[in-house]
C-alpha cells in the first residue's frame, strides 16, 4: 500500500512545502515537464506525491482520494462544512500567512469598526432599496463571521478574481478577500476595518479522517511523522 500527500502544484507553495520537507530529510520533486504534474518523493517509504492546484486539496481530502495534503486554512475552512470531521491538522508550517479581510473604502471615514459597518448597512438599504454588496469568493466563512457579529442587511456578490477593482468598477460597495501585506488594497482605496480579520490563514499539513487507511497505511503515516518530528 501507498500513502498519497497531495501538494501544492506551482508557485511559491509548491517551492516553500518542497523546502519544509527537504528540511526534515524528504525530498520532494517534480519529474517530467513543467505541464505533467507529476512527482517523486524520497526519504521515506510508501508515500506518493501528487501535485494539484491548492484549491483542489480540501475537495480530495474530504473525498479520501488522497492521505495527507498541504493547502492554506482558508481553503480548508471556506471549501469543507463542518472541516474538523473530515481533515486533521498535523502541523502549521509557517509559511504561504495571508489575512482573510473585510475592507471598505477609505472614503467611509466613519466607518471603522463591524458596528459601524452593520449601523451604514442599514442606512444603505433605507436608502437605496437595496442590500449592500461585498465582494468576495469566501462565502462560508465571511457570512459566518458576520452573522457572528451582528452584521446584517448585506448581500455577498461572487468575485472569483480582481475582487479589489470591484468597488471602482461598480460591482460591489465593499470587500473581503486575502491579503498578505495589504499594498493592493491601499492601491484600491481600500481600508481593512479595525476589527475586519475574519481568518489568519497559513500552509497546513492536513491528515484526512475519510481515506482509506488500513494497517498498512497508519504504519507508514507514523513513519513519515515520526520522520518529520510530529505527532498525530
Amino acid at each position: 500500500m501507498t500513502i498519497k500527500i497531495g501538494v501544492p502544484s506551482k508557485g511559491r507553495l509548491m517551492e516553500k512545502t518542497f523546502d519544509w520537507f527537504g528540511a526534515r530529510g524528504i525530498s520532494l520533486r517534480r519529474t517530467g515537464s513543467e505541464r505533467e504534474y507529476a512527482g517523486a518523493i524520497d526519504g521515506v517509504e510508501g508515500v506518493e506525491l501528487v501535485l494539484m492546484s491548492a484549491g483542489e486539496i480540501p475537495r480530495e481530502l474530504a473525498a479520501g482520494r488522497i492521505h495527507l495534503g498541504v493547502t492554506g486554512t482558508d481553503l480548508i475552512r471556506e471549501k469543507l462544512a463542518v472541516w474538523e470531521n473530515q481533515v486533521a491538522e498535523l502541523a502549521l508550517m509557517g509559511f504561504g500567512h495571508a489575512d482573510l479581510v473585510i475592507a471598505v473604502p477609505i472614503c467611509w471615514v466613519d466607518v471603522e469598526t463591524l458596528d459601524d459597518l452593520d449601523a451604514v448597512a442599514a442606512q444603505f438599504r433605507a436608502t437605496h432599496g437595496m442590500r449592500l454588496r461585498i465582494a468576495t469568493k469566501y462565502h462560508r466563512l465571511v457570512r459566518d463571521f458576520l452573522r457572528d457579529h451582528g452584521v446584517a442587511d448585506y448581500q455577498l456578490e461572487d468575485s472569483q478574481g480582481a475582487t479589489e477593482g470591484t468597488v471602482k468598477h461598480e460591482t460591489a460597495e465593499m470587500i473581503a478577500d486575502i491579503t498578505s501585506t495589504g499594498d493592493t488594497l491601499r492601491a484600491n482605496h481600500l481600508k481593512v476595518l479595525v476589527d475586519g480579520v475574519v481568518h489568519k490563514s497559513q500552509a497546513t499539513l492536513l491528515r484526512s479522517r475519510n481515506a482509506d487507511w488500513g494497517n498498512d497505511g497508519r504504519k507508514i503515516l507514523r513513519d513519515l511523522l515520526d520522520k518529520l518530528e510530529i505527532s498525530d
